[in-house]
């Protein structure tokens, strides 16, 4: 069975993204929680449906869903989705220390 796990960032990320969705629309919010929701384990069963990011991180991935950016890699039994960004944010600075962070993690199923 494919898992995926969600770092504490990525939690982080998820909420922000409601929040700041919610502030105009919380249907749209509610929306693109659950898209995020949907795509999680799609990508924890086939985790080379996103694209190989070697110039952000090592065996770092990542999947578009509307404006934002699932970053993730692929572990044991599935996938660990590191961090869920705005195409518009800095990536790279946000992703910079990204191979000298070791995160709590958090299991959504």
């Amino acid at each position: 069975m494919s898992q995926f796990r969600i770092s504490s960032q990525a939690a982080g990320d998820i909420e922000n993204i409601w929040k700041y969705v919610a502030q105009n629309n919380s249907k749209a919010a509610d929306k693109m929680f659950d898209t995020l929701r949907t795509t999680f384990p799609k990508l924890a069963k086939f985790p080379q449906m996103g694209k190989e990011r070697p110039e952000l991180a090592y065996s770092l991935r990542s999947f578009p869903v509307k404006s934002y950016l699932i970053f993730y890699r692929a572990i044991d039994q599935g996938i660990e989705i590191v961090r869920i960004l705005h195409g518009s944010q800095d990536i790279e600075g946000i992703l910079h220390d990204l191979e000298n962070t070791e995160d709590e993690e958090i299991a959504l199923e």
